[in-house]
């Protein structure tokens, strides 16, 4: 699905901005490191879990349902994926569009989990149309060798004929749950398909500017969004 050549091209080019001086900033040095190393996600070999070239085609068939409507789809891809345990998705035409051309100039991020003590900081790294996430602590002490946990396969087949991009998900289960990958995944929206200029803010000062990046105004942002809190809760009922 993904461009090769173009993914490399802008690994070079991102490896040429790592070169200039960032200031004196601790943090700014710190997410540079953190980027270099999530380069590498996406290209392990595949973890116990998660599908090797996992296409459309592996899901449904694309002929066949080139003759429904975008709604008909949407509902057939709900149904299949129901029962499922996993993260799906009908993306709009227009939404992934702004989320993918966001992501060729900013393809790295930061979200953060709510966790029963504070929060957790997973780094997302875009690989051609799938999503990598790895937890940080997970680049911290593995680096270069860290595997993803959680990747999100966008399908933009269906894009241009019915207005629609398919998105699903395969996570490691002995790190995520599905609602914390959903979690996860809203955070996706929030951040690269937002209308506020703030928000989106964020993603390019980690990626364009990564010393003056602030990561508590990651958690501010998803506090004052709420998407965190049905999460929250749960896990405080769970507590013992």
């Amino acid at each position: 699905m993904s461009d090769p050549a173009a993914f490399e091209s802008r690994l070079e080019k991102r490896s040429e901005f790592r070169k200039q001086p960032v200031g004196r900033s601790r943090q700014g040095d710190f997410i540079k490191c953190v980027e270099q190393k999530t380069d590498a996600l996406g290209k392990q070999s595949v973890k116990r879990g998660f599908t090797k070239d996992k296409t459309l085609s592996s899901i449904f068939n694309i002929e066949m349902v080139k003759e429904k409507t975008a709604e008909e789809i949407k509902q057939i891809w709900q149904q299949y994926f129901a029962a499922k345990d996993t993260v799906y998705a009908v993306i709009p035409a227009e939404k992934f569009d702004l989320i993918w051309n966001r992501a060729q100039s900013c393809p790295t991020f930061l979200c953060a989990l709510p966790r029963r003590e504070g929060y957790e900081f997973f780094v997302g790294q875009w690989t051609g149309t799938e999503l990598h996430f790895t937890a940080l602590i997970n680049i911290q002490t593995r680096g270069e060798a860290a595997a993803s946990q959680l990747i999100l396969y966008h399908y933009p087949e269906l894009k241009e004929e019915k207005g629609i991009v398919l998105m699903t998900a395969e996570m490691d289960s002995t790190f995520l749950n599905v609602a914390e990958a959903q979690c996860i995944a809203n955070q996706v929206q929030l951040f690269y398909a937002t209308d506020r200029k703030e928000t989106y803010g964020l993603v390019e000062t980690f990626n364009l500017r990564p010393n003056e990046f602030k990561y508590m105004s990651v958690i501010a942002e998803l506090e004052q969004s709420g998407l965190g809190a049905e999460l929250k809760c749960s896990q405080n009922q769970n507590k013992t």
